[in-house]
């Protein structure tokens, strides 16, 4: 590699999506690999140096590792061929002393709120670290094989997603087990050792074995090849290093700064186009937008933006065109104030409250002719799911499981239509709630504030959950109410209290003002969103082909100037024939305060299900399944699982 190829690739490299942390881990390779400064002829050669430093470790009565005699043969991050004249080729256990720390006892207090800072992994965030979060005494280190670390030591996390992270500690400190720490021997620059160690983060990641936390050992540190440089030319790599990664500072404030200028032209843009208040402004603004378009929105993310920034138009009246041959919406209005009155008397729906008038002085923007205010309850029936029965997870509210019954969170989850439930109630839960069509506009209060979606299926919901079904003239128009919601959404954000959960109440949500168009034009609306939804699509995924692309090209820069070659991803593997089955069932009926997720799904289906079912119903990573069914086991809430049996996958049906 030569100055002029990685000029070549620079612009290729820094402007990819990740590219400046690409470009900052290729300044660390680099540096480790002897390409970042001249070597000069002058300086020591480092097979000196390594001589010295295992006599010093010899001298110290360490352990003896047979480095002198052994051939180099380990794990080698490195080609073997990378390093520069006057370099040499060492295990990092040979270049100072390693150890790791440990945990004392929490339950003695004597070893804990003393003097000496106790870091853990997740302290690890900066070149140098003085403050820890919790200190122990000097009991703690006498009697529970704490390592007490000097100034400059030398420290790198070892377990779980902090693997690889490294500091130079500032202080006399110690670590818990999760931190390995080095003293460097004499000649060996902590500061270059700190770089080294970052360089090879992502070998050390990919050494961490376990499931939910992987972790890697202090023997899996030290038994690594690193390459080591005369200790003058350390000093200079490190000052190197430290001069371009300031650059790579600069050049990324400056992409940030220049992105947010664009993100201010986007949002100046568009509410330029929502502010206008006659034909011209409105001309000149789509004009200005037309002209940048492909500066504005050149990310998926700036997409997203659009999307939205369509459907606000959308229901202001501005991405259609008013007919005047098209009836009113308080034509409209008047015959759903007529169809509620009949269906009062039918004994339908129960006589609503008086709404108060609508003080048009208060109303957020001015509609279009022939549109109207309205509320919720004014255009359809609407009102909370219903779950009157306590505790809430009796088992007989769910036994046998007959009506889907749709949680907060699959309204959340849902693109739009709710099309999954992991619960039915029974018909005994069914006489505690109530049965919603299919095509209800499902809108959150609790948890998940202000989702909205629409059932793919008649179901149940809880209170947490209003429910809003169009009067019949407008019942296939649901979409529109939706579109509305998506664009409301914020602002209902803004009622909700700052507590752990979130929620609003059936006032505020009746009181909020929906602009509705006459009938024929929410047909326009809804076809042309619908146009400009495929249009954002075939746009999102161009950007994602183009950052794609991008990246593959960073990547293949990459490789031309360390002559690394891509790492291919692997083909997922292809679904076995058989599947696991293990039957869990459940034990004792657990408190209902107790958390036992698990159990509780078990009581709402007939106290059994195959741990794979159980699982999808849970939710969660693998990992977090497996520790939270410990759990419940351990507490008697699911039977100890019998062995596990094997068996043949039952081939998908063809539809014809």
């Amino acid at each position: 590699m030569d100055a002029q190829q990685f000029l070549a690739e620079f612009g290729h490299i820094a402007n990819a999506p990740g590219g400046m942390a690409q470009l900052r881990d290729l300044v660390l390779y680099f540096a480790v690999t002897g390409k970042l400064v001249q070597q000069t002829a002058v300086d020591e050669h480092a097979e000196i140096l390594l001589e010295r430093m295992r006599q010093t470790a010899a001298n110290r009565n360490l352990k003896k590792r047979g480095w002198l005699a052994k051939k180099i043969n380990g794990r080698r991050p490195l080609k073997e061929d990378s390093l520069s004249i006057g370099w040499v080729w060492a295990e990092l256990g040979e270049l100072g002393d390693w150890g790791a720390g440990s945990t004392p006892l929490r339950s003695n207090s004597l070893y804990y709120g003393g003097r000496i800072p106790w870091f853990k992994s997740g302290e690890l965030k900066s070149d140098y670290i003085t403050k820890s979060e919790e200190f122990v005494s000097d009991l703690a280190i006498k009697e529970c094989s704490l390592r007490l670390n000097v100034p400059g030591d030398v420290l790198i996390a070892m377990y779980g997603a902090n693997i690889g992270q490294t500091s130079i500690t500032g202080i006399e400190s110690t670590t818990n087990q999760a931190v390995c720490a080095c003293t460097p021997y004499e000649g060996l620059n902590n500061r270059f050792l700190l770089i080294t160690l970052r360089a090879m983060k992502r070998h050390f990641i990919g050494l961490g074995v376990g499931g939910a936390q992987p972790n890697i050992s202090k023997e899996k540190i030290v038994a690594t090849f690193v390459g080591l440089p005369p200790t003058k030319e350390q000093a200079r790599i490190v000052a190197k290093v430290d001069e371009i990664m300031n650059l790579c500072d600069k050049l990324e404030a400056q992409q940030q700064a220049r992105r947010k200028l664009q993100n201010n032209l986007r949002q100046s843009t568009l509410q330029a186009i929502a502010r206008a208040v006659n034909p011209p402004d409105l001309q000149n603004s789509w004009a200005r937008l037309s002209d940048n378009f492909t500066r504005l929105f050149h990310t998926p993310e700036d997409v997203i933006d659009l999307r939205q920034f369509t459907m606000d138009l959308a229901v202001r009246g501005l991405l259609t065109e008013q007919c005047d041959d098209d009836e009113p919406a308080s034509n409209l209005l008047y015959r759903i104030a007529l169809e509620h009155k009949e269906m009062v008397l039918k004994g339908e729906m129960k006589r609503p409250k008086p709404i108060p008038e609508i003080d048009l002085t208060e109303v957020p923007f001015e509609l279009p002719r022939g549109w109207a205010w309205a509320r919720f309850p004014e255009v359809g029936l609407f009102g909370r799911g219903k779950s009157k029965h306590r505790p809430r997870n009796d088992p007989k509210l769910f036994t046998p499981g007959i009506y889907p019954l749709v949680q907060t969170g699959e309204v959340a989850r849902a693109n739009d239509v709710i099309n999954e439930y992991h619960s039915k109630y029974s018909d005994i839960g069914l006489a505690q709630s109530k049965l919603w069509p299919k095509g209800t506009l499902c809108i959150t209060i609790a948890a998940n504030i202000a989702d909205a979606a629409i059932l793919g299926f008649d179901a149940c919901f809880p209170d947490s959950i209003v429910g809003f079904v169009p009067a019949s003239e407008i019942r296939d128009e649901v979409e529109y109410f939706l579109l509305f919601m998506k664009t409301a959404r914020e602002r209902l954000l803004a009622f909700a209290p700052s507590t752990a959960q979130k929620n609003i109440n059936l006032e505020i949500l009746q009181s909020v003002l929906v602009p509705l168009p006459p009938k024929a034009e929410i047909k326009r609306i809804l076809l042309r969103i619908k146009e400009i939804n495929a249009l954002c699509d075939v746009l999102m995924n161009t950007h994602k082909k183009a950052q794609e692309v991008g990246k593959l090209l960073a990547d293949t820069s990459v490789a031309n100037i360390t002559g690394i070659a891509i790492e291919q991803k692997e083909e997922s593997m292809k679904a076995p024939q058989t599947e696991l089955i293990a039957a869990l069932h459940l034990g004792k009926a657990p408190d209902i305060k107790a958390q036992a997720p698990l159990a509780t799904i078990l009581v709402r289906h007939n106290s059994g299900m195959p741990a794979k079912d159980l699982w999808q119903r849970f939710g969660g990573e693998i990992d977090a399944f497996y520790a939270q069914l410990k759990t419940e086991v351990e507490q008697g809430w699911i039977l100890e699982p019998a062995v596990a049996e094997m068996r043949e996958k039952q081939p998908n049906p063809v539809s014809v």
